[in-house]
């Protein structure tokens, strides 16, 4: 009769979604050793990137910008009425510009980059770590590498020139004896050799050493970068922000691994901006001085003129007296006159400054012309009157006017000069430069560490998923019975099997891949779980063989490595234990090692009994097991499927089955080579092994057509190496199926 199938369990009612929540959470608990072990190595990484990586510092400055005053009165008012914008926006970009960061640069040697040569890994950590006994100690060399700096090594460089071949080329100075020292280009050549505080020119490169302090043989990687790519590195770096909105207050911040270099920078930044500051203030008032005494001739010309004309006119005329309403009228066009006097001179100087269409010079403009308007109107005021008193008017106004102008400008250049003279800028250092050497800024040890474990958390996460989402090997015996091949049993994966493989390898000092095969596991641990399977295998063999035409049992599988040899070697010994006469022939003459099984050696096999060069009483062998019979595989010969094709080979299996109850046939994988077709046809029974979570439906289902066509038809399958997963568990997959099958004993 026909093996039914393995019956189904009944169906869980859970929504769908719970059903993947449970699949997902199972998957992570079945590579949970995977997701630790992976998050360890990340947090450790993490933390040793933490402790051995640079500590950066952080030096911190403090800037006033006041408001900026005028050069010529009045201009002040207009900033008000155009809406200038705050200082602090425009004293930024002057502190970070090229002019200022360049001349830091200049004086600290900044383009002149040193490195001493550190142990890989731990040599920044230890050379930071050294704490000198006195001034100019250096630390002695570990294990005696003295080209590696160690601690408290120094090294100043007043001067160095070099071609433009060997701008930002990384140089390297060797510290010599008593001072001496080597500077060599990239490939080791030597470039220069001088001694500390002498200046040395060779090969086109000046040099010119400050202080070198280091044990002889110690190395140095100087870089002699470009002035501009200085600059600009420092301008990356340099980070200025105005605290609060128009407040005036600069705040300037610089990072560095080296908290004193940080601070000559920033104290050097500061101090340049302030100077060009104060040398922009003076440049500007003695830029509208100079305006000034340029018109200051002019204008005295002027009032000298109106002078011998009023002086002449009052000659000629015999009269000096000017009427009340003429001398009221006069004011007021001396008052108009003036301001229209100013007004043209603060167009003179905006004419240096702005474009007719800013909007300053427009608002200039308007004032004149108002007041143009307003000198019209006293113009006609004039024409009524009598003659003499125009004419004294005109004159004497025309010297009121040139006076009053030539007053004003000469106590603006005084101002202006004084200004000059003692310029001190719009802005000043509230707090010079200070670093905290006690609390670096980077790196922020407990936030790496943290990311480190996040990153690894996800990493082995996504890890997991991803070997369950390439992992198309069926872990759910259902799956194989959907391919119309009944699942004979599931065979949970043995823990002692794989002990006891791993401990005769230790023993056998076997360093392969392989691991050498253990004796019987049904005979070392009868009471196996995987041997209990096969028990009930025996029972479902049983009935299953009652319609077949022989006693023969082949066991192939579709892929090396499902464990065939594993089940047909403990199968044939529980059938044995049961008081059968069972042969076990190890039919896989290329690979086969069964003998290795039950300790013997492979001399005397099948390939020796169908050439002939043995006898069938000298091919089978006894083993420790009752009942229990083996041919191995013999000597390996160069045409096995001829062979397996040869007569001799059925009259083996004839006589095999006359002399015994039961005789299994242990064959090589169908879908590497041919054998387990050829041995097939002649064996009453055939099953195949697949392996849990290696062989795909795919495969399975090549193999199934593979025997179809060679007309073979299967039993059914043996489900091997089934391991409990929690995914399995949680999702009622194939571990549930194994405990239903086990339990419900038709399995």
């Amino acid at each position: 009769m026909q093996y039914p199938q393995t019956p189904a369990l009944p169906p869980a009612v859970s929504d769908d979604d719970e059903i993947d929540l449970l699949a997902l959470f199972g998957t992570l608990l079945d590579h949970k050793w995977l997701i630790a072990g992976i998050t360890a190595g990340f947090m450790v990484v993490g933390a040793a990137y933490a402790v051995l990586s640079a500590p950066i510092y952080r030096a911190t400055a403090t800037i006033q910008v006041e408001q900026k005053k005028p050069g010529i009165p009045g201009l002040s008012d207009m900033s008000d009425l155009l809406g200038a914008q705050s200082q602090a926006v425009t004293e930024i970009q002057l502190l970070t510009s090229r002019s200022v960061i360049g001349k830091a640069v200049d004086g600290l040697k900044l383009d002149i980059n040193i490195q001493p040569t550190l142990f890989p890994v731990i040599g920044n950590f230890l050379h930071r770590r050294y704490s000198p006994e006195a001034d100019g100690d250096v630390a002695s060399p570990l294990l005696g590498m003295s080209r590696f700096a160690w601690g408290g090594e120094t090294l100043k460089i007043f001067q160095l020139d070099v071609p433009n071949a060997l701008l930002e080329k990384k140089l390297k100075l060797v510290a010599g004896e008593k001072g001496r020292y080597t500077l060599l280009d990239d490939d080791d050549n030597v470039l220069v050799e001088g001694q500390v505080g002498q200046p040395a020119e060779h090969n086109g490169v000046n040099v010119q050493v400050e202080v070198l302090n280091a044990n002889p043989g110690t190395r140095f990687t100087v870089v002699r970068e470009r002035r501009l790519s200085a600059i600009l590195d420092y301008q990356q770096a340099l980070n200025v922000s105005e605290t609060g909105k128009e407040s005036g207050i600069l705040t300037l911040l610089l990072d560095d691994e080296e908290p004193d270099q940080a601070l000559a920078v920033l104290n050097a930044i500061n101090q340049q901006y302030v100077l060009q500051n104060v040398e922009r203030a003076s440049a500007e008032a003695a830029s509208s001085l100079d305006f000034l005494r340029g018109q200051l001739p002019e204008v005295r010309h002027d009032l000298e003129q109106s002078e011998n004309a009023l002086s002449g006119y009052q000659s000629r005329a015999k009269s000096a007296d000017i009427s009340l309403e003429t001398k009221a009228l006069l004011d007021q066009i001396v008052a108009l006159d003036t301001n229209i006097s100013q007004l043209k001179l603060q167009q003179a100087e905006m004419d240096h400054k702005f474009t007719r269409q800013h909007p300053a010079y427009q608002a200039l403009m308007r004032q004149i012309g108002e007041l143009t308007s307003k000198q019209s109107g006293l113009a006609k005021r004039v024409e009524a009157l009598p003659e003499t008193q125009q004419d004294l008017l005109r004159l004497t106004r025309d010297v009121q006017v040139s006076t009053a102008i030539y007053t004003q400008m000469l106590n603006k250049a005084q101002e202006l000069d004084v200004m000059r003279a003692g310029a001190v800028g719009n802005v000043r250092i509230i707090d010079p430069a200070d670093v905290d050497i006690t609390k670096p800024v980077k790196p922020k040890q407990p936030l790496i560490v943290a990311i480190a474990t996040l990153l690894g958390l996800f990493f082995s996460i996504a890890l997991a998923l991803l070997r369950k989402s390439l992992n198309r090997g069926i872990e759910n015996p259902t799956a194989i019975e959907q391919l119309g091949l009944p699942v004979y049993a599931s065979i949970p994966y043995s823990e002692l099997q794989k002990s006891e493989e791993q401990e005769r390898n230790k023993k056998n000092g076997n360093r392969k891949a392989t691991i050498t095969p253990a004796p019987l596991l049904a005979s070392g641990h009868p009471t196996d779980l995987a041997i209990e399977s096969l028990r009930s295998l025996r029972t479902s063999l049983h009935f299953a063989m009652l319609e077949s035409g022989d006693n023969r049992l082949m066991i192939s599988g579709p892929s090396p490595a499902v464990g065939k040899s594993f089940v047909s070697s403990n199968l044939a010994a529980v059938i044995a234990q049961a008081g059968q006469r069972v042969l076990l022939i190890d039919v896989d003459m290329r690979k086969g090692y069964l003998h290795k099984v039950f300790g013997t050696d492979d001399k005397q096999g099948l390939s020796d009994l169908l050439i002939h060069r043995c006898t069938f009483e000298q091919a089978v062998r006894a083993t420790d097991v009752e009942n229990l019979s083996f041919i191995s595989r013999g000597q390996i010969p160069p045409n096995p499927s001829e062979l397996l094709m040869h007569p001799n080979f059925t009259d083996l299996l004839e006589r095999a089955s006359t002399k015994f109850d039961l005789v299994i046939l242990d064959t090589p994988p169908l879908l590497a080579v041919t054998d387990a077709a050829i041995v097939g046809r002649q064996a009453g029974t055939s099953l195949i092994v697949t392996r849990f979570g290696k062989n795909a439906p795919r495969e399975i289902e090549l193999t199934i057509r593979r025997f179809e066509q060679n007309g073979i038809e299967l039993k059914g399958a043996i489900f091997n190496g089934v391991e409990r997963r929690a995914s399995d568990y949680y999702g009622n997959g194939a571990y549930a199926n194994y405990q239903y099958e086990y339990l419900s004993g038709n399995s």
